[in-house]
């Protein structure tokens, strides 16, 4: 049932505000220490299949870049939903919901990006409000777009703002690319565990989401965790990683796009159990953590091709 319409959410505001463009700009090194945060060579540090995420392999010219490198092109979002025209939530209440990436060319080892963000969709769903915001990234030089990220947000106790018995639901997302399909029932075609380490978090945080939840202990214990978390998109990296090494051969290129929900948190080393079962061009996945038998993440990755090592 929609709410009486009082709550801090204006819809019409919201979804035509326009986001100025951005630039962000990184190196090789960037690029390496993002790998490093999503347990590139976390087993096997010369393992030959992600050592070049790492390191100039086999004399190439460049290292290569993991396809959720992207997701740090939307670092900061939250802030700006702060000071987002008639949007007025508490922060504390906002959750990270889904993340949806569609992959159009390889990212280059390093470089300056152009990204366009827009307000895609907005829904009153009661007692919250979703929120989905789309970042689409260029290479500045040249202008050719590289990539789109989707990020599903839940702004907890922002819903009933409908003006209407029909709740209020805006989306431009006609095709559903995001929609989810359930987890079958059969054995899974691939299955692998991997033990995150304790400054795991520590580490991917100097990707530059500094947000304190994830190394302040007073301020996660303040949030209701008994220590800080590993941020959910370190979790989604480690997931698509695992793919790429298991299904793809080593190979990130043939990743086309990538869907995740984040279920539950992760604690810095944790171990995450990641099964894959492999339907044509897709890969449905989930992940669990050992330790507290919980699914944490689950979602699709769609390949252009499949490896010939399968």
């Amino acid at each position: 049932m929609a709410g009486s319409g009082n709550s801090g959410i204006n819809p019409e505001l919201v979804i035509s505000h326009k986001f100025p463009e951005s630039l962000h700009t990184y190196t090789e090194r960037d690029a390496a220490i993002y790998a490093l945060g999503v347990g590139a060579c976390t087993k096997d540090a010369i393992d030959d299949k992600e050592l070049k995420y790492v390191y100039h392999q086999d004399g190439q010219e460049f290292i290569q870049v993991l396809p959720t490198f992207s997701t740090l092109f939307t670092v900061g979002i939250s802030s700006q939903m702060e000071r987002l025209p008639g949007l007025q939530f508490d922060p504390r209440l906002l959750l990270h919901g889904q993340q949806y990436i569609e992959v159009y060319k390889p990212l280059p080892s390093h470089g300056c990006i152009l990204n366009k963000r827009s307000i895609v969709g907005l829904h009153d769903k009661g007692k919250a409000a979703v929120l989905e915001v789309e970042i689409v990234s260029y290479e500045k030089e040249s202008g050719e777009r590289l990539c789109m990220n989707r990020l599903s947000i839940y702004l907890r106790g922002a819903g009933g703002f409908s003006k209407s018995s029909q709740p209020y639901s805006y989306s431009t997302n006609r095709n559903n690319q995001s929609a989810f399909p359930k987890i079958p029932k059969s054995q899974p075609f691939a299955v692998y565990e991997e033990c995150t380490h304790a400054s795991q978090a520590l580490l991917y945080r100097l990707s530059g989401d500094y947000n304190p939840l994830h190394s302040d202990p007073k301020f996660a214990e303040n949030a209701g965790f008994s220590r800080p978390i590993l941020h959910g998109l370190c979790t989604l990296g480690f997931a698509v990683r695992t793919i790429i090494k298991c299904i793809c051969g080593g190979d990130q290129n043939t990743i086309k796009s990538v869907s995740g929900r984040f279920l539950l948190h992760v604690y810095p080393g944790e171990t995450l159990i990641t099964a894959m079962w492999l339907e044509g061009l897709r890969v449905i996945y989930q992940v669990k953590v050992k330790e507290r038998n919980r699914a944490v993440l689950f979602g699709f990755v769609d390949l252009d091709r499949l490896s010939s090592s399968l």
